[in-house]
């Protein structure tokens, strides 16, 4: 038995916490996911990048799921990181 299934058959509110959390908290860091690749692809599909070329795609206005053309541009991973 792994150890965060043991830990979680000893401690059920836990379990329930971590539960409440994934639910809540899961769907929008794979919803953001899933835009920030449709914003990569579409950034490949128009030749502003290309696969592995160690860039980033930024969304201008820190909205992952805001990929219109205008908000999107490729710097690099240093640059882009650093932006808060």
């Amino acid at each position: 038995m792994k150890e965060a299934a043991k830990y979680y058959a000893t401690h059920p509110e836990a379990k329930k916490k971590k539960a409440e959390y994934d639910k809540e908290y899961g769907k929008k860091t794979i919803k953001d996911r899933v835009a920030r690749n449709a914003a990569r692809r579409a950034m490949v599909k128009a030749g502003r990048a290309k696969k592995g070329d160690g860039k980033d795609v930024d969304h201008k206005n820190g909205n992952p799921t805001d990929n219109r053309k205008s908000n999107l541009s490729v710097v690099s991973r240093s640059k882009n990181r650093a932006k808060k």
